[in-house]
């Protein structure tokens, strides 16, 4: 499975990386033909099946077309969101007319394939999360909402299995998931490894809260040995490990499922899931339509500490993005910006609004707040610097934002591929050090 992922994966990129190649970019960094009268039809790329299915996305079309009647909005939705979407960006007009950006489009591809939004100094006033998403001035996405980097917990089956404080150590953590499997019939922990994107994303967004710093991901590009026992990518992968090793995820990962691993976990057959904040309104919602109290759906930082102190990493989720190629790029935007600044997309599924007109902040981040975690964001990497993780990711072949290298550890960790942790790790660090010591300066 892993292999023909990798497969896949690899021609992807190879395909995206061959159009920019081509000089297919229609853009000269101006916004002009995304500023005129909002008309035409538009296809939208989104990650979001489950409002596909329940209806969500057909309300927000016709709410839109109260303000932008002469648009039509078809809403295109993906499970396998980043390997289908890199595959369609293999051609200019495959990819939609407005998407959300795949993890591995590294910030010196955009202008090959996105249309800006303004110069970073225009955008930045009136929208959370854009620098890191801006290059050479320019902003090529709008965040859809803002999250922060934990882990969603039912809260009834940790009641129950006798844990009174929250984990704030890797080894607390796996104390708590055996009082869990011994205590409670729950699964302790959900890996959603047949899903995959689970395990991409969600668990390298904590490294930077274990390293407590914005910059971390900027020093990640440049340093040859991640895995090195104490650092953040080692705690992180390091406790992933841990837990399938020792038996506290569920026996057969092959046959996990996302969507019903919503409703297992709001009725309490699954404790725990490394998640973003994002996530605890998707539970909520499942635990309702379950019979389930939405409140057992919980949200701790990532447990690890610095001196005491746990830190969490905020940024925007998902940045959509206007097709360079797109006829009506003028819709495009419309759709991309109403959905920021007139619907109610972030707040109702509990995320920061990327508008800063919006002042509010979801409920579900006041946990972290009661617990003294302090939140941070990227530090954005300086222009010379643009692209680099992505591309020292690309030339290891260590997909940190994607999922195929950790289900080889999970499969490593339970005794289906060879080696161990150390031997793991080893190989990791020897694959980054490389790509590091050929890109990096």
């Amino acid at each position: 499975m892993a292999t023909r992922k990798a497969l896949i994966g690899l021609a992807a990129v190879a395909a995206i990386s061959a159009l920019a190649l081509a000089g297919c970019s229609g853009s000269s960094g101006d916004t002009s033909s995304s500023s005129g009268k909002p008309s035409g039809s538009i296809k939208f790329l989104t990650n979001r099946t489950d409002l596909k299915t329940d209806g969500t996305w057909d309300r927000y079309v016709k709410e839109f077309n109260q303000k932008y009647p002469d648009v039509k909005v078809t809403v295109e939705a993906h499970t396998n969101y980043e390997d289908d979407v890199k595959t369609l960006m293999s051609t200019p007009n495959g990819y939609g007319d407005a998407l959300l950006i795949p993890d591995a489009v590294g910030t010196d591809q955009f202008a090959d394939f996105f249309q800006p939004f303004g110069s970073l100094s225009d955008v930045e006033k009136n929208y959370r999360f854009v620098a890191d998403k801006a290059v050479d001035g320019k902003v090529y996405g709008l965040a859809i909402g803002g999250n922060a980097a934990g882990v969603l917990y039912n809260k009834a089956v940790w009641d129950k299995a006798g844990i009174t404080k929250l984990p704030t150590t890797p080894n607390d953590f796996l104390s708590d998931l055996k009082l869990i499997k011994e205590k409670t019939t729950a699964t302790p922990y959900y890996t959603n490894y047949k899903d995959g994107w689970p395990l991409a994303g969600q668990w390298t967004d904590q490294w930077a809260g274990i390293a407590g710093s914005g910059q971390f991901e900027n020093k990640l590009a440049k340093d040859k040995s991640p895995w090195d026992s104490g650092k953040p990518a080692a705690i992180g992968d390091g406790l992933l490990y841990d837990i399938v090793h020792d038996g506290l995820s569920e026996s057969d990962p092959l046959t996990t499922n996302w969507e019903q691993s919503k409703s297992d976990f709001a009725t309490g057959k699954i404790a725990t899931m490394v998640l973003g904040s994002w996530a605890v309104s998707q539970f909520q919602a499942a635990a309702t339509a379950a019979g389930a109290d939405p409140k057992d759906i919980a949200f701790m930082a990532f447990p690890t500490n610095i001196d005491g102190k746990q830190y969490s990493k905020i940024g925007g989720d998902k940045r959509m993005a206007i097709n360079v190629h797109s006829k009506n790029q003028a819709a495009a935007r419309a759709w991309v910006e109403w959905l920021v600044n007139d619907s109610d997309f972030a707040l109702s599924q509990g995320m920061i609004s990327p508008s800063k007109a919006v002042k509010e902040l979801p409920a579900n981040l006041s946990s972290l707040k009661t617990a003294g975690v302090e939140l941070f964001e990227n530090v954005p990497a300086p222009s010379s610097e643009a692209g680099l993780l992505n591309n020292v990711a690309d030339a290891s072949k260590v997909d940190i934002w994607g999922n195929i290298y950790r289900q080889k550890l999970i499969d490593t960790a339970r005794g289906q591929a060879s080696g161990d942790k150390a031997s793991f790790f080893a190989q990791l660090n020897q694959q980054w050090g490389a790509a590091v010591a050929q890109l990096a300066k």
